[in-house]
């Protein structure tokens, strides 16, 4: 594999996934966790009146229901963690980008404020796509095999 040099790198909008997926604040997390298991994606983009206003990863819902549901040792107090809602354990105010940005001051910024992805808005906070590390790294890496994927 060779590194693309700096010079010749695309803006974000050539790269990103547009097809997204999207929750409500009010969704269960017992809804995500079944989303996450049909999706190949990492990522769900939260929104409220269709404007992005969250994003919850496959690790956060990992982190907030019971390693216990669906085991022998779940317990009434496990089972009540699927009954979270989407509001609770998202990020709030995400790190956003416009189509335009570039692929270098996108990587910056994943670094600076240690996200996985940035969802592609327009300055209305309507989503066109999400980018994610994974998506940057091919980029650089080999540009002519470039497939995003969340």
């Amino acid at each position: 594999m060779r590194v693309r040099p700096v010079s010749t790198i695309r803006a974000i909008g050539e790269i990103m996934t547009s097809r997204v997926v999207t929750i409500e604040m009010d969704d269960s997390l017992e809804v995500i966790r079944d989303i996450f298991r049909k999706v190949r994606f990492h990522h769900l983009l939260v929104v409220d009146n269709e404007k992005l206003v969250g994003v919850i990863s496959d690790r956060d819902v990992l982190k907030a229901i019971s390693p216990y549901v669906g085991t022998m040792s779940e317990t009434n107090r496990d089972r009540a963690t699927l009954n979270k809602r989407a509001h609770q354990i998202m990020s709030h105010y995400p790190v956003t980008v416009r189509q335009s940005c570039p692929l270098q001051e996108a990587a910056q910024l994943m670094l600076t404020r240690g996200v996985s992805c940035l969802p592609v808005t327009t300055i209305d906070g309507i989503i066109q796509g999400v980018v994610t590390w994974k998506d940057v790294f091919r980029a650089f890496l080999d540009p002519n095999n470039f497939s995003a994927s969340s």
